[in-house]
This record gives structure tokens, sequence and C-alpha cells, in this order.
């Protein structure tokens, strides 16, 4: 229940996972040489491949874990441990075989065959060992977390129900208390009785002075207080603990919390933004030279768009229309495609003849490296929309979109780009980005890019 323990007990579990996953491969070349799984008894030189293990054992956490393996419940299905543990020796074999493909060795195809079943065995023995533990050590009385239920009655009721507190025998409700109509020596009473580990307090019908005299008491007998933050209904929100300069706070967020993805995130906008201003250093030069040849007026065209929570920002692009095309649009607002407060238009008049080449293979695009670069954007994220049209946003849900740095592409551009015409679908698939993103994600949506950006699918 505490995630402080189990946080513990994960990084225990990903070192011995990777240890065995690493001896795992040591007995496959053991049982290799053996003469009845080998009739010529071709003994491979262990010594040759055992630098092996340092692609087996870093990438035996990630992978377990990416397929949900230390997510699942102690007592869980087998089944599903099973298909996990197959799931990942057999990323690792694929790992191993592509490792030496490059490094042009080579290794027996019986090695990689017998390491699968091999691994999946030892992993199994250990999750069976665990499961024997756990279901041992459940079975004790020392080993439960007895708790102390506070609260209004329906509160702990409700709790009691939905929690499930003692579904594995590691949590034993001890006794229940409303706060608001017993005396605060009842509860003093109730920990001695029980000898209590805890009280756990639902804190959405209880009297604040109540609330704080409880906590006071459980401090000055040593007893862990746990405090559920449900005060509020939220519907996507999440709720972190966190602390600003020594002071406890919740946190209510429904974008992406730190972690090292976000960190790997902001590594590969500003090396990938760097290395590109780089390799298109040149090619932009001459786009610059063709844009200032091919019709009057700046090379670069700015805009004011908005940034991260709204927060305007120079957005750069090779300017691919008219000079007085903001006057003109008031002209062409009648003939719109996109509903909602966006304005789009297929073969829109004020695009020069360069301009549609530069728009076709998204070559307009390019100095939006820069934004990149100074952090104003981000290689994969909602696309930026002009100020102006933010502010028309009908509904405040819309502006969930804001709550991440734009990008130069994003779900809403491998969808067809510009074949998008409901704005409210635009939205959806942003907000269907922020919902679900993860790092992975986000290198799926580069990917996707490119065949969209050099096949010209639904640019305009």
């Amino acid at each position: 229940m505490l995630r402080r323990r189990r946080q513990i007990l994960t990084k225990v579990h990903k070192v011995l996972d990777a240890a065995l996953f690493g001896v795992a491969f040591w007995l496959t070349h053991y049982l290799r040489s053996l003469s009845f799984l080998d009739p010529q008894n071709l003994i491979q030189d262990w010594g040759s491949y055992a630098w092996l293990l340092l692609v087996i054992v870093p990438l035996t956490p990630p992978l377990l874990e990416g397929h949900g393996y230390y997510q699942r419940p102690v007592l869980g299905s087998r089944r599903q441990s099973l298909f996990i543990l197959a799931k990942t020796t057999a990323w690792l074999s694929l790992a191993i075989i592509i490792v030496l493909f490059f490094r042009k060795s080579e290794l027996s195809r019986g090695v990689v065959l017998v390491y699968m079943p091999v691994a999946v065995l030892l992993g199994f023995a250990k999750e069976e060992f665990v499961r024997v533990l756990t279901a041992q050590r459940h079975g004790t009385q020392q080993a439960r977390r007895r708790v102390i239920l506070a609260g209004g009655r329906a509160d702990s009721a409700r709790l009691e129900r939905t929690l499930d507190l003692g579904a594995f025998g590691d949590v034993e409700i001890v006794a229940r208390i409303d706060l608001n109509d017993t005396p605060p020596e009842r509860l003093s009473d109730l920990l001695h009785a029980h000898s209590a580990n805890a009280v756990l307090i639902s804190p959405r019908q209880t009297l604040f002075g109540a609330l704080e005299h409880a906590i006071q008491l459980c401090e000055l007998e040593g007893v862990e207080v746990w405090l559920l933050a449900d005060f509020f209904q939220t519907r996507i929100s999440q709720v972190t603990v966190d602390e600003i300069h020594g002071h406890p706070m919740l946190v209510f967020g429904t974008g992406t919390q730190a972690s090292w993805q976000t960190i790997a995130k902001g590594v590969i906008d500003f090396v990938g933004s760097f290395l590109g201003i780089i390799l298109l250093g040149i090619p932009m030069l001459l786009v610059a030279l063709a844009v200032r040849l091919s019709s009057s007026g700046p090379v670069l065209f700015r805009q004011q768009r908005a940034g991260l929570n709204g927060r305007p920002f120079t957005m750069l692009k090779f300017r691919s229309m008219v000079t007085n095309a903001e006057q003109l649009k008031q002209e062409l607002a009648r003939f719109n495609e996109m509903s909602g407060p966006v304005f789009k238009v297929t073969n829109d008049p004020r695009v020069t003849a360069f301009g549609r080449f530069l728009r076709k293979w998204s070559i307009d695009e390019w100095p939006q490296l820069f934004n990149v670069l100074r952090g104003e954007m981000s290689l994969v994220g909602p696309r930026p929309l002009p100020v102006d049209e933010v502010a028309r946003f009908d509904d405040l849900a819309h502006r969930r979109r804001l709550s991440v740095r734009p990008g130069l592409t994003c779900l809403w551009q491998i969808s067809g780009r510009n074949n998008v015409s409901d704005f409210k679908e635009w939205v959806r698939l942003d907000l269907a980005y922020i919902d679900n993103w993860s790092l992975w994600l986000d290198l799926k949506i580069l990917f996707f890019t490119i065949p969209a950006v050099f096949t010209g699918a639904g640019a305009r």
C-alpha cells in the first residue's frame, strides 16, 4: 500500500531478475556443451560471449517493466507472469541476434533457442518462491499492518469497500472511529488496545479541528497517519504529494509528471533541433534565397502563437504567402473549411507558387527548429495555434491542449495532416496524445512523420 515500500521491493526484484536472466544465459552455454543436447559436443567458449551479459542484464528490468511485470499483484495470475516472461525473453533474444549481427559474430542458434525456455523457467521459479514466501508472510499476524479507520461513518464504509484493504491479508482493520462524534481520548484508547500500526483517515466529512487533533495524537505516540487525499472529486487529474520550501502539498495535475522520460524528451529536443539546424543549415540558406527571389517580402514569416499554458511566443516559418496575407484572411473567412476557431482553406490564393512547394514537403516548417532549440517548442506536441484563434475557443476543455509544449509534429500531423477538418477531432487527437504520453509514443510519431512528409500526405 505504501509507495516507498513498493518502490524498494521493486528495485530489489529488478536486481534479482537482471541477475537471473544473466545466469540463464550462462546456464544455456553449460547445457549446450552437454553431449546429450549437442551430438558433436561443440563446446562454446563462454569467455567469448560473456560480454553479452552487458546487453542482457541492463535490458531485462526495463523490458519487464515495460510489459507491466512490476505492476502486477504479487499473488496474481500465473498465466500473465509466464506470458510477460516469454515476451521479455523473446525481445532479449532478438537484441542478442541484432548485436551479434552488427559485430559480425556468430552464436549457435541452439544457444538462443535454449536460452528462452531456461530464462522463463528461472524467472517463473523465482516468481513461485516469492509467491510462497508472500503467502506465508501474510498468514502470520505479525506481518499484517493493524489499521484504525477514522472519519465519517459513510466515508469509512465507502473507503473499506473501495480499497478492499484486507484483500491479501497485509492490512487488518482492527477498529473504526468517527472523529466528529468521539472524544479524542477514544482514539488513544484504541491505539493502545489494538497496538495499531497506522490510522487511515478519510477527511471529507471530518471537521478540521478533529482531524488536526487526531494527527497530533498519533504524532505523539509515533503512529503513522495515512490521510486519504480525495477531498475533491476530479475526473482526470492525478494527485501527487510534493513540497515547496519544506511545506507539504497535494498537487492535482493532468499533464505529465517529472520523470526520466520528460528529462529524456528535453534532451532529445535540444540535441535533435541542434543537429537538425546543422544538417539543414545550407539547405535553409538556399531556401531563404529562393523565397527572397520568388516573391517580394521578408524571408521569414513571424507570428505570435500560443505556447505552454497559452504563453505567446514568436513562431518562425519560411514565408509561403504574399505579404498582405493577414489582411486578405478576412475576405476569405467565408471559405473556411475547418470547424471552430481555426482557419484552413484548400488552395489558399494567398500562397505563392514557391510557397506551395514549401508547404507540400513541410519545408516551410524548418525554421521552427530554432523555436525548439530555444525551448519554446518541442519536436513532438500539439501544433501551436495563433493567439487570436486560441482566444476564440468556445470550450474551456480545449485549452488543455496548451498544458504541454507545442511541437513540430503530432498525432494530427500524421493522421492525414490537413485532411482533418473538424476542430473537435483535432483537439481529441491532441488530448489523446497528452493523456497517453510516453517517450515511446514520441518516437513512434517522429517515425511516422517521416513518410507523411516525404509523400506530402494531406498537405495543402
